[in-house]
């Protein structure tokens, strides 16, 4: 187990950024953003995920003392475009849709920060998709139910597994949370 002089606070409640810390070794406690994930739409897209990492991380603010809080957001931009998570079904298709045969970007944003410090950093990941079947995409929703993914995939579930063909950059980024830089940032925090 990882351990630092300071204790670690995940504001997050994704499975897969617990999932993540965990099998990286560290030890954290989770703590629920409490701010809401919204963003002008005047802003730049490569922007937002720093935007939402730092509301999420200060959203906390108050309740640490000596913890050091991760903060992290991750979307997915098509033809300069935000995939968000899907409302629905259908919302899910047509995003899967549009992803079918393309290559779109992932940019996860981290916040790490303490009471006397904020580090705000990204990653970026380019993901190609091969040419998704209307019946694989439907067989992912009905399988995985993506409603609480950006882009309505997760690169770990099945169509992870089967529908992608090539990722420039980190998996884990595209996962949510680039370790590699997380833990540099950690160690030099």
């Amino acid at each position: 187990m990882m351990t630092f002089n300071r204790p670690l606070v995940l504001a997050s409640t994704s499975p897969r950024r617990q999932f993540l810390l965990k099998e990286a070794g560290f030890d954290f406690r989770v703590e629920k953003p409490t701010e809401d994930e919204s963003f002008s739409d005047s802003m730049p897209v490569e922007f937002v995920p720093k935007y939402l990492a730092e509301k999420k991380a200060l959203s906390l603010k108050k309740k640490i003392t000596n913890e050091i809080v991760i903060a992290s957001d991750t979307v997915v931009i098509l033809d300069s475009k935000i995939l968000n998570k899907p409302r629905d079904r259908k919302e899910a298709i047509e995003m899967l849709s549009h992803l079918s045969g393309r290559t779109h970007m992932v940019i996860t944003a981290v916040c790490l920060m303490s009471a006397e410090k904020l580090d705000l950093f990204d990653d970026r990941t380019k993901v190609t998709f091969k040419k998704l079947s209307l019946d694989e995409i439907n067989f992912y929703i009905d399988r995985c139910q993506p409603f609480d993914k950006a882009g309505a995939y997760g690169a770990q579930d099945w169509l992870g597994m089967v529908g992608i063909e090539k990722i420039n950059g980190s998996y884990f980024t595209v996962m949510g949370l680039p370790m590699h830089k997380v833990y540099k940032h950690l160690m030099g925090f």
